[in-house]
């Protein structure tokens, strides 16, 4: 992710896989602003309702605001509906923000990239929303962000279709590794969430000490 002071390349790495049993998110910490490391502890899985769930990445100012707007749109929805939005609702919503968004005329481009996972009364989904406000449902697996290149790499050799949960985390947790060691703009630790049927909870929280002792 980058802040909107410095405009630059989409600098995160984000994953999203589908299993046999569900869905895992996973994502790094770093925050970059141009060369300079903004913030190591940033949270990029954010859970939007007790149901839904997203990955971000693209400008932090952006991001932020939409996942505002998203959490109070979806409550008022399901206020005058008197049911819980179902994941694809959430998704449409979602990406009409991001397409409104990113042709606002603006001296800062509002880019920003999200990956939706969550769970409803049909199952787990997991579906992109690219920064144009595209949407994809995603059957394997995608990954976002300035590493993605070599997540992708990681997840074309040992991604398998039917993997269980615990197999999915520990092959996430590889591809965003694959990053953190050679994208200078992913780092400093990675969170991983699992989506079920019993909802969605934070399976790992890593931080990486960058620090050296001389």
């Amino acid at each position: 992710m980058v802040e909107d002071k410095n405009i630059m390349k989409t600098g995160t790495t984000t994953v999203a896989m589908v299993c046999k049993d569900g869905a895992v998110l996973c994502a790094d910490k770093r925050v970059t602003s141009g060369y300079l490391v903004s913030y190591k502890t940033y949270e990029k899985i954010v859970q939007i309702t007790d149901n839904v769930a997203v990955t971000v990445a693209g400008t932090v100012s952006d991001v932020q605001l939409m996942i505002k707007l998203l959490r109070a749109e979806l409550k008022l929805k399901d206020l005058r509906s008197g049911r819980t939005s179902s994941v694809k609702e959430a998704v449409n919503l979602l990406a009409n923000m991001v397409y409104n968004n990113i042709r606002k005329f603006s001296t800062i481009p509002g880019i920003s990239h999200f990956v939706v996972g969550g769970v409803d009364s049909s199952g787990v989904h997991v579906y992109d929303v690219g920064a144009d406000g595209s949407t994809t449902k995603i059957d394997e697996y995608t990954s976002s962000g300035s590493g993605s290149v070599m997540a992708y790499g990681v997840l074309e050799t040992l991604y398998r279709p039917h993997m269980t949960v615990e197999e999915t985390i520990k092959l996430g947790g590889k591809a965003i590794n694959a990053a953190v060691q050679r994208d200078i703009a992913s780092g400093n630790g990675i969170d991983i969430v699992s989506i079920t049927n019993d909802g969605i909870k934070k399976v790992l929280t890593k931080l990486i000490d960058m620090k050296i002792e001389v």
